[in-house]
């Protein structure tokens, strides 16, 4: 090893952490955005399903994984990356985070009928057009999803 260089384990350990999930955006066959109510995060409302990703498991997984357990839709491949949305620390939440946003494209009135909520996450699932979101949600979580809407 080079003279004033950190081990691997000592560099790794010196970067800052971040908490990593995945989720999916769907439309419904009126290209309305698609999202699911929480009942453990009043600041953040309404949600792609999703969820944190687990060590050793790769965002697609996650977002695949989180789905099926949260809604019954079970996805198929490949995955289609929309964003990636980093997030600093705040006084909501002490790490960074970065979230994978993967198209789920668009669920047929059928799909949408037959989502089983996780009913420990989510509540409700609902898709309007997208300017009504707008008083549903905070700000951010409204832009991001108007972004992903307009892809």
């Amino acid at each position: 090893m080079t003279e004033g260089w950190l081990s691997p384990e000592e560099y790794v350990a010196a970067l800052p952490k971040a908490v990593v999930s995945a989720s999916v955006f769907f439309t419904d066959e009126h290209d309305r955005p698609v999202h699911l109510h929480s009942i453990y995060s009043p600041e953040h409302p309404w949600q792609w399903p999703g969820g944190t990703t687990e060590a050793g498991e790769r965002p697609w997984q996650t977002a695949v994984g989180e789905t099926a357990e949260g809604t019954g839709l079970v996805m198929s491949g490949p995955p289609r990356l929309l964003a990636a949305v980093f997030s600093l620390p705040g006084p909501e939440f002490p790490s960074s985070t970065v979230t994978f946003v993967f198209d789920g494209g668009q669920l047929t009135g059928k799909q949408l009928a037959n989502i089983v909520l996780a009913p420990e996450e989510h509540d409700e699932v609902r898709a309007m057009p997208l300017e009504q979101w707008r008083a549903l949600m905070p700000v951010g979580d409204f832009d991001r999803h108007a972004e992903e809407a307009a892809r």
